[in-house]
């Protein structure tokens, strides 16, 4: 499931470097509901990871830190960091299928990240 809530991360900002120890709370109260509802915001998010647009300051922490908290298991991400990315990803995932699967081949293109945490994704309701 870390694996999960890592892209959910990435897609809504709610995560940047903010020490060695753990990734910063700056956007633990962004409005995620507004953004996943919001085909203009989503669509700003999306374009940003995958370098189709341009990114927010935020957006830009995301892409840098993503590659680490993949390879971490989202090891420095805050309990309200992964319960907004298990919602996060649990919406893509049934309504956003297309950019769910553009998301999954730029950033595990091999699989091993969904293969590692799919039993968790399965025990959240979330089916890839």
């Amino acid at each position: 499931m870390k694996f999960f809530i890592t892209i959910a991360l990435a897609l809504f900002a709610v995560a940047a470097a903010q020490d060695e120890n753990m990734y910063t709370s700056k956007y633990d109260n962004i409005n995620l509901d507004e953004i996943l509802m919001s085909d203009r915001l989503f669509k700003n998010y999306y374009n940003c990871l995958t370098d189709a647009g341009p990114c927010t300051p935020e957006g830009n922490e995301l892409k840098r830190v993503l590659p680490e908290a993949l390879e971490q298991s989202c090891a420095k991400c805050s309990q309200k960091q992964r319960d907004s990315g298990v919602r996060a990803i649990k919406y893509v995932t049934e309504n956003r299928p297309d950019e769910w699967k553009i998301l999954l081949a730029r950033f595990d293109p091999e699989n091993k990240y969904v293969a590692q945490y799919l039993a968790e994704a399965e025990k959240e309701g979330i089916k890839l």
